[in-house]
Parts: C-alpha cells; structure tokens; sequence
C-alpha cells in the first residue's frame, strides 16, 4: 500500500517535471503512461537501488542520510532552496516537538522600530505561520486598510497572510498578477510545514486553504518551494491607484520564527509618490472603513 509521507509526495513531483532529456537518459522508444522520469531512473541518477528510492517515495523509509539527499538533489535538478526543503522534509519527520498555542508576541523595541518606520517604510513583523503579529500605520494602509488596525494585537483573530491572499476578495483585488502571488505563498507555506510539522495550527491553516480554495488546492499539489526574501509586485489600490513596491523580508534577530517585512519603491518614480501619499494616510486615518468582511 502506498503511504506516501511529505518526503515522498515531493520526490515524485519533482521527478514528475522531468525529462529522459533533461537529465541525459535514452527513452529507447518508449511510450510513457505518466509524464517524468521512472523511479527506477531516479535511482540509477541518484546511486542506489530502485527498492531504497521506492520506500522513500512510497513512505515506508522516513529519512535519507546526507550523502543521499545531495544525490537525489542533483539527481533531480533541485535549486537550492528545493534541496533545502528536501533536507527539512527527511530530518525533521516526527522528531520536533509539537508547537501550539498563540503565544507569538513582538518585542517592544521591534514594536518601537515600526514605529519609527512608518514615517518612511512600510512594514510588518508576521509570525511562523504569516499571521501578521504587529504592522505599521503605513504598512496596514497599503496591504490591508479595510481590517482593524488593531488586528494583530488579538492572537485569537490576527489577520493571515495566506488566508488574506487566498480568502480575502480585497487582498485579491490588491495585487495585479494574483497567480504569482498565490503561488509565492504556497511555496513559502511549504517551507513552513517542512520546518514545523508538529505546528497543529500551522496544519489547521493547510486544511481550511484546502478545503474552501480549489486554487490552493491545485497549487499546493504542486509541492512548489519558494523562500521569502526579495520580490517586486504591482498593486492596484483602492486609494492611491497603481503602484510598484518591492517587498523584502528579513529575519528577526533573537526570533527565529519572526520575519520583518519592508515595502519599498523606486526613488522619484510615481509609486514613491503614492507611498507617501499612504504615509499620510496612515498618520491620520486612526479606524479604517471596513470593505469587506475578514474571512
């Protein structure tokens, strides 16, 4: 019986997108009945046998040693954050304490520094399941003016990054090319799982997503892998129109689930124009007029 494991389910993704031409094998002819490369390709590439890959991909072999990781990652043309991803997969199943509880919180000088940001940048800190746990006046009024400002201070009902995108018509409506920012969510969410998969509330998260989204649905079938760090996006909003920022995200020092995230635009360009136009805003407008109900 096959019990595919989170290991397994991403092992035959990725060898599902690749070809016998893609990694130098002959086809000899052969007619395929499912697209990529066979398992027992993956292991002749890999240096093991065809039995040792079956168990890991079916799930009856929980973890892989080092050197076998970095074989099947080569193997398979895995990016760095894929080979990553494929480390966190093996090591961490079943051996990490369960997480629970609502117990994020942000320091008061993390607190002071937003602060003191919303005068030029945007920003907000979200925790290790993108709740957004602390925002900026400036950073609330570009991403999402129709919530609570106040929001985040109550962890039973802080808004979520990846419900807001999936869920949330105005966050939708907020950026213009939608699938690709669905898709960085759910690569990042990957990431997450794999790092914390005694989360319950993490897995809680991919279970509603899953179940009210059939977009969430097809795209986390993908298993693709996508670290946060640096990205541009173009949003259409609801109060200073079209505007370009680049999002980047920065870990927190002392708190390893704990992310600063910064939006920025080009000097002088007309977005840098509409972000301090949204600065004003933030300065002046203490209760936001709810658009839409929080999902």
């Amino acid at each position: 019986m096959d019990r595919t494991s989170p290991l397994g389910a991403f092992l035959k993704a990725r060898r599902a997108r690749l070809s016998p031409d893609d990694v130098g094998l002959p086809r000899y002819g052969d007619r395929r009945r499912v697209p990529g490369l066979r398992r027992e390709e993956v292991a002749l590439l890999a240096g093991v046998s065809a039995g040792y890959y079956t168990r890991l991909e079916q799930g009856r072999q929980a973890n892989a040693s080092p050197e076998v990781l970095d074989a099947l990652a080569r193997a398979l043309h895995l990016s760095p954050a894929e080979r990553d991803h494929l480390y966190d997969l093996s090591s961490t199943t079943g051996h990490r304490p369960a997480v629970s509880g609502d117990d994020e919180k942000v320091s008061a000088d993390l607190r002071t520094l937003l602060t003191t940001m919303a005068a030029h940048v945007p920003a907000l800190v979200v925790g290790r399941r993108n709740d957004v746990l602390a925002w900026n006046r400036t950073g609330h009024a570009l991403l999402a003016p129709h919530l609570d400002f106040s929001a985040p201070d109550d962890p039973g009902g802080r808004p979520n990054l990846s419900r807001l995108v999936f869920l949330d018509a105005p966050t939708r409506a907020l950026h213009r090319d939608w699938p690709a920012k669905a898709r960085a969510v759910v690569g990042n969410l990957r990431i997450l799982t794999a790092r914390n998969p005694g989360d319950t509330h993490l897995a809680a998260l991919i279970a509603e997503l899953t179940a009210r989204s059939a977009e969430f649905r097809s795209t986390w079938d993908a298993h693709t892998v996508a670290p946060c760090g640096r990205d541009v996006h173009t949003l259409a909003h609801p109060a200073v129109g079209e505007l370009t920022v680049t999002q980047q995200t920065f870990d927190v020092p002392k708190e390893p689930h704990q992310s600063l995230v910064t939006f920025t635009a080009e000097p002088g360009s007309p977005s840098t124009a509409a972000l301090e136009a949204l600065k004003t805003r933030g300065r002046t407008v203490d209760a936001p007029v709810a658009c839409a109900p929080t999902p």
